[in-house]
């Protein structure tokens, strides 16, 4: 009996160390299926507006621009980068102070939105932008659109403008 029950003792040591293991058999493969590339800006809908322009010099201004997902799900970890062009100047937009990075899931349909917010500059004395353009965490291609806002305020060199971070939609 003692030579039958030490050969169980170690079977049953075995099978609960292999059973401790955090691997499920799949590898590395597992892992990959679950993963979501990045959301890339070729297959994303985009709408600009409806703006609240900023009236008279002063004013704060918000350009809220929707992105909607007519591709396979993806993925956005990030923020949006936004460049304002006039002629042949180029200024970067800061992140607004209050925005994370975050990962958002976007299914196919789905849509977020981010916000461009600006301080119209007296005209003569701000950036005379012509088209912003954007893009997005994971993707090098970019966007752009008519900026038809009026100019925007300087700080110094920089704009007085601010990126929100995405926004989740429906």
């Amino acid at each position: 009996m003692r030579a039958t029950a030490l050969p169980l003792a170690a079977l049953a040591a075995a099978l609960l160390l292999t059973s401790c293991d955090d691997s499920d058999g799949g590898g590395e493969e597992k892992q990959s299926e679950g993963a979501t590339a990045a959301c890339a800006i070729g297959d994303l809908e985009v709408q600009v507006g409806p703006a609240n322009a900023a009236p008279a010099a002063g004013d704060t201004g918000n350009v809220p621009v929707t992105l909607t997902n007519s591709g396979a799900e993806c993925t956005l970890e990030g923020l949006p980068s936004v460049t304002l062009k006039a002629d042949g100047t180029s200024a970067e937009v800061a992140p607004d102070a209050a925005a994370t990075k975050q990962k958002r899931t976007l299914a196919k349909g789905g849509t977020v939105s981010f916000t461009v917010t600006y301080v119209r500059g007296e005209a003569g004395s701000g950036l005379a932008v012509k088209t912003a353009e954007f893009g997005l965490p994971g993707d090098e291609a970019t966007r752009s659109f008519q900026w038809s806002y009026g100019e925007v305020a300087l700080k110094g060199e920089e704009p007085d403008a601010s990126v929100s971070g995405f926004q989740q939609g429906d």
